[in-house]
């Protein structure tokens, strides 16, 4: 009798297990890193609208110096390099998008105005990526730049 009923138990635990599925959580639009929200798993793609291209040509960035207790704004223009004085650490600037907007896998502008400004950048060290994310003016501590002397922040974008 006992063999039956751990059987019947056993069965129906199976049976349970068999009928539960893992729920997939769709990619939610909104603030990069955001409680809550499940970021895509595929490359993300992208794309600078046709009525942001060549609207801003640089941008401002505020390097901190924490050992030095400074903070410094240098203006960099888009895709190019910006090797930090006193440092082997050097900022590569990619794209800028004046109202930052995360589709799924795709990276875009919602507007040509600056709601959610955002720049791609990509800082290395000794010709090492240590970082490759996008930085936000009116939202610094998502994704921010993680250094033991330098902290980097995005002021604004300039227009050309």
């Amino acid at each position: 009798m006992r063999k039956v009923v751990c059987l019947a138990a056993s069965a129906a635990l199976v049976f349970t297990l068999a009928g539960c599925k893992k729920k997939e959580e769709a990619p939610v639009t909104g603030a990069p890193g955001a409680p809550g929200i499940t970021m895509p798993t595929a490359p993300a793609q992208v794309i600078v609208p046709e009525t942001v291209k060549g609207k801003w040509n640089s941008v401002k960035l505020t390097i901190e110096d924490k050992a030095g207790r400074t903070a410094k704004d240098v203006v960099i223009k888009l895709g190019t390099e910006y090797a930090i004085p006193g440092s082997n650490l050097k900022i590569k600037v990619g794209d800028f998008l004046p109202d930052f907007k995360m589709e799924g896998s795709v990276i875009t502008s919602a507007s040509d105005k600056l709601n959610n400004p955002a720049v791609q950048v990509t800082v290395t060290e000794g010709g090492k990526v240590i970082f490759d994310k996008w930085l936000y003016s009116k939202f610094p501590a998502i994704h921010p730049f993680q250094h033991e002397r330098f902290g980097l922040l995005l002021k604004e974008g300039m227009k050309g």
